[in-house]
């Protein structure tokens, strides 16, 4: 089935862009199950941010599977599955210690997944290459690790869009946009 990713900065407009498909896909007689990476911190303001996000989409199951996609994604069955979102996946798998290669083998596994559902999946990720250069060797790790994250499941995505200012820009695979003589 088709997979569809969504990457921009924050507040671009492409959670919001995913609520709304979902929304749409529902209306036309679908489900959906919603797949949320933020885990539930010690952290009020954090606290505050989940429940805000929860109260702005519509009363769908709730899969909170802040590390193993693969299995949210199985649990999700049949629905459109809305992954929202690797940046904060990325993130865990980190936190939980795995190395560079595990958190990009785990990425390949989502997309083979995704690819292979019967039903549509969304994916949300935020670009974070475009800013400014991290000073700790942490932050240009994550980066990294994000970029490659990124460019994995976008290239096994059937449709890519690049959110800025609510507004989206259709990614093409790069050698569709060259002349075959130049190939």
């Amino acid at each position: 089935m088709t997979v569809t990713f969504l990457v921009g900065g924050a507040r671009s407009g492409k959670s919001r862009f995913a609520v709304e498909f979902g929304r749409r896909h529902e209306a036309a007689g679908g489900t959906v199950s919603f797949v949320a990476t933020a885990p539930r911190l010690d952290d009020a303001d954090w606290a505050e941010r989940i429940d805000r996000h929860i109260a702005e989409r519509p009363a769908w199951r709730t899969i909170e599977e802040p590390v193993d996609l693969v299995s949210a994604l199985t649990t999700a069955g049949d629905d459109l599955a809305i992954v929202d979102c690797l940046t904060l996946w990325v993130s865990n798998l980190m936190f939980a210690e795995q190395d560079d290669e595990a958190i990009l083998a785990a990425a390949a596994e989502l997309s083979d997944v995704a690819r292979s559902r019967s039903a549509p999946t969304v994916v949300v990720s935020n670009e974070v290459g475009l800013g400014i250069h991290p000073h700790t060797e942490l932050g240009r790790r994550f980066r990294d690790v994000l970029g490659t994250v990124n460019q994995r499941v976008g290239t096994a995505a059937d449709r890519c869009l690049l959110f800025v200012a609510g507004r989206a820009v259709d990614l093409a695979d790069p050698f569709d946009l060259i002349s075959p003589e130049s190939r």
